[in-house]
């Protein structure tokens, strides 16, 4: 005779059943603090020393092909030319969490209304705002196979506009604290942010550790095609058919990109269909408003998919607004 389960044992079975969802959730946890502790971060490599006493002999000589950002040398002839060099280990905030984290490029404190140069020939191929940098400009120089990056500038004092730019030529200026990243309650030093990477602006997403306009990001920067930015300029050398690029496919680059934007499009077209079925063009209204939402917000960001959201959104919403006049007019006849 088989024997029967009181209430109190399938309650206790339950309660240690391996699909317990608060057992999954503790099990998840321990397991990422365990992975945590067991593989530590592995060290950068650290910057190449190199000598800046030539600095001011590459901004002169246009047969070179770089030469440095600033032409006030003292920074750079200092014992610490830099306030925070490339790969520095640090502790960035991302929104409320503070994680560990390398620097993807060499920071030089000056003085607010510092001009800014081009390193080298090439395309403005982003000039604006861009959330901690202040106002950020990215120039392309396809001839290196390169891009250089130049953030904290100041969008009260000049602005330049995208298109084609010569070594040498101004960029911008560096922002006061209240306006270069930071603001009137949280100033932020001002200095030159300047980055050098393999590549154009274009061939890297919006957001990720990938991402084009990255200042601190978790893997080792000379693994994500970032470059130490005294030593490309010191040596003074383009590789045969440019700087090769850094390894990892087109997945690896773009994945958070394509999930984040293709399930808005899903969800836009499911919308579409649905509303479609049901005549409901409030529903397309709806939608469209948020993939419109959406879609500014990852422009603010550059993600490359924006446009395809703008669109939608668009569709949807001229769609809906249709569908309102012509149910409205129908129930007027």
């Amino acid at each position: 005779m088989q024997k029967q389960t009181t209430p109190e044992e399938k309650q206790m079975k339950r309660r240690y059943s391996i699909l317990n969802p608060r057992l999954l959730v503790s099990s998840l946890w321990l397991a990422l603090l365990l992975a945590g502790c067991a593989q530590a971060p592995e060290a950068c490599p650290r910057p190449v020393p190199v000598d800046l006493s030539d600095a001011e002999t590459y901004a002169s000589d246009d047969d070179l092909p770089f030469r440095f950002p600033l032409d006030d040398l003292d920074a750079y002839l200092s014992a610490e030319p830099f306030s925070c060099p490339f790969a520095a280990p640090g502790r960035a905030k991302r929104g409320p969490f503070v994680s560990g984290e390398n620097h993807a490029a060499e920071d030089t404190l000056k003085p607010a209304g510092t001009p800014v140069y081009a390193m080298a020939d090439g395309t403005v191929s982003f000039s604006g705002p861009m959330g901690g940098y202040g106002w950020l400009v990215i120039v392309d120089h396809p001839q290196a196979n390169l891009y250089s990056l130049y953030g904290h500038l100041s969008p009260s004092r000049w602005r330049i506009d995208p298109g084609p730019v010569a070594k040498g030529e101004l960029l911008g200026y560096l922002g006061d604290p209240d306006e270069n990243g930071g603001s009137a309650q949280n100033p932020l030093r001002t200095h030159l942010h300047f980055g050098v990477r393999v590549g154009q602006r274009a061939d890297y997403c919006g957001e990720g550790a990938w991402r084009w306009q990255a200042g601190w990001i978790k893997p080792c920067p000379q693994d994500m095609g970032w470059l130490q930015p005294s030593l490309v300029i010191t040596e003074q050398q383009i590789p045969r058919g440019g700087f090769p690029g850094p390894a990892g496919g087109f997945l690896a680059r773009w994945w958070m990109e394509l999930l984040f934007g293709g399930t808005y499009l899903v969800g836009g077209l499911c919308a579409l269909v649905f509303a479609i079925k049901r005549d409901r063009p409030l529903t397309l209204v709806l939608s469209g408003g948020i993939l419109l939402a959406a879609g500014y917000f990852f422009c603010s960001d550059g993600w490359r998919m924006s446009d395809m959201l703008f669109a939608m959104g668009v569709l949807l919403a001229t769609l809906g607004v249709y569908g309102a006049i012509c149910r409205s007019g129908e129930s007027q006849v």
